[in-house]
């Protein structure tokens, strides 16, 4: 539609590197987080899992409360900045102290410190996260442009993950012959949490600077919008009554919890199962980095050429089959599979990590995309936009799904009898072989059920222009009346 205004390439760059420190955020908890206490400070799998489900329970109850409070917040910095402007200190406070326990705790001390300090990181990532995606659906109005925006968020999201990675291997925890892996060396975690705390909060302010300006193009909020909780739990039935946001919501809630699982256990994959070393690892996030960059210009091609559907469903299926080819031919012992100490096994690695951030902006972009259509979508039925309501209950449905993997992982270490502070080489092949079938065929199956979800999802670029028009004509009626 020609009467959609199109953001400019510094508002969107602005966009991205808000997600950056998301991103920051998720690759230290899953990489670095579980790792320490686990194996470093010697916290049972169970505990860990446990404290960080708490703490992902807790984030998932405060995200619907944040989206309906930024929805419905009148102020002259708009909805969502005054959020995304608070969390900065204290997700920069939290984050350092994460990283920073004293000696000589108890298990339950340990325990308690990683519990209090998981919490108030999720905490402050909720100011920042449900406001910022409801920010982009705010800003983007045009229906490929919203694919692009998503897909910078993505991007600089998995570029900053790439980088925690590289830099934390290479700078934080290089290989010595005390601690191999570098991982175990605890002197590295106090530098390395407050390193990233620092970033973070860059990245938040910068996001608030390249994008001040389109609060003066938002729409107003109408007076009725008043905050109740009668008023919070109708937005909440407004949206879970639209079709495409329930089979979206379900598939997600699936792959959210393979993927958590997944999470918590690929730490141990690069160094146990496939013997590479932290120096190596962290050149695997260049391959990353590689894959997610030259699939940042593929993504709105793919999503012009077969729309957000497919576009999100082929490259997660190409992910799903991308893990597993490498993983098979090893847990099944055939004896053309290169052992660990081929060269070929990184490049096998690196080749596995280039393919994955390929297709990562197609998918993540068009799935933030498609809730953005679908906020659209709701205003038609409902008469009121709720983006804040629809990316909240979205990110409350992943993170309960996601603490519940987050223990199950913890609970798959103590199950497989996986050992503490296990130095590489050490670990019985029985529980390597457990590890591998878990994080590869057994979690990449459940993932791969929640497509069946997305094929069902009906919103086409042509729908989208419908709902935009119809939306048009209302708003039209309503301004000559």
């Amino acid at each position: 539609m020609s009467d959609v205004k199109k953001l400019s390439m510094p508002t969107m760059l602005a966009f991205g590197v808000g997600q950056a420190a998301e991103g920051m955020k998720n690759q230290a908890f899953t990489v670095f987080l579980v790792f320490y206490y686990q194996q470093v400070i010697g916290l049972p799998g169970w505990m860990s899992g446990l404290a960080l489900g708490i703490a992902l329970i807790f984030d998932a109850i405060t995200d619907p409360i944040m989206g309906v409070i930024s929805d419905r917040t009148q102020s002259s910095w708009g909805r969502r900045h005054p959020y995304i402007l608070a969390s900065a200190i204290p997700l920069f406070l939290s984050f350092g102290a994460l990283f920073s326990p004293p000696d000589d705790m108890s298990n339950w001390g340990y325990f308690a410190w990683l519990t209090t300090f998981a919490v108030l990181v999720r905490g402050s990532i909720t100011l920042l996260h449900v406001p910022h995606l409801a920010l982009g659906a705010e800003m983007a109005q045009d229906y490929h442009q919203r694919s692009t925006i998503f897909a910078f968020g993505v991007v600089f999201s998995i570029t900053a993950a790439a980088l925690v990675s590289f830099i934390g291997y290479r700078f934080f925890f290089p290989t010595t012959p005390e601690f191999s892996p570098g991982t175990l060396n605890p002197d590295g975690y106090l530098s390395f949490g407050w390193f990233w705390a620092v970033a973070m909060a860059i990245c938040i302010f910068v996001l608030c600077a390249g994008t001040w300006k389109e609060i003066l193009h938002f729409k107003s909020i109408p007076s009725s919008t008043t905050l109740s909780i009668r008023a919070a739990l109708q937005d909440f039935k407004d949206v879970f009554r639209n079709r495409s946001y329930r089979l979206i919501f379900i598939g997600m809630l699936i792959s959210t919890l393979a993927v958590s699982v997944d999470g918590v256990l690929s730490p141990y994959m690069g160094v146990h199962f496939w013997g590479l070393t932290t120096e190596q690892l962290s050149l695997v996030a260049f391959a990353t980095l590689m894959g997610i960059w030259i699939g940042m210009f593929i993504a709105p091609i793919i999503t012009r050429k077969f729309d957000k559907r497919l576009a999100l469903v082929i490259p997660a299926v190409i992910v799903v089959i991308n893990v597993n080819v490498p993983l098979i031919p090893r847990l099944l012992d055939v004896s053309w599979f290169p052992d660990n100490e081929s060269p070929a096994i990184f490049w096998i690695y690196f080749t596995r990590y280039f393919i994955q951030g390929l297709c990562l902006p197609a998918i993540f972009a068009s799935f933030n995309s498609m809730f953005a259509d679908i906020a659209d979508e709701v205003e038609l039925e409902s008469g009121g936009r709720r983006e804040g309501v629809i990316f909240s209950s979205r990110s409350f449905a992943t993170k309960m799904t996601s603490a519940v993997g987050t223990m199950i992982g913890g609970v798959v270490l103590d199950l497989i009898a996986f050992p503490k502070g296990a130095r590489a080489g050490t670990v019985p092949d029985e529980t390597i072989w457990w590890l591998g079938l878990v994080e590869g065929p057994i979690v990449y199956a459940v993932s791969l059920s929640g497509v069946l979800f997305y094929l069902r999802y009906k919103i086409t670029s042509t729908r989208h222009a419908e709902i935009r028009a119809k939306l048009a004509e209302r708003n039209a009626a309503a301004g000559a009346g």
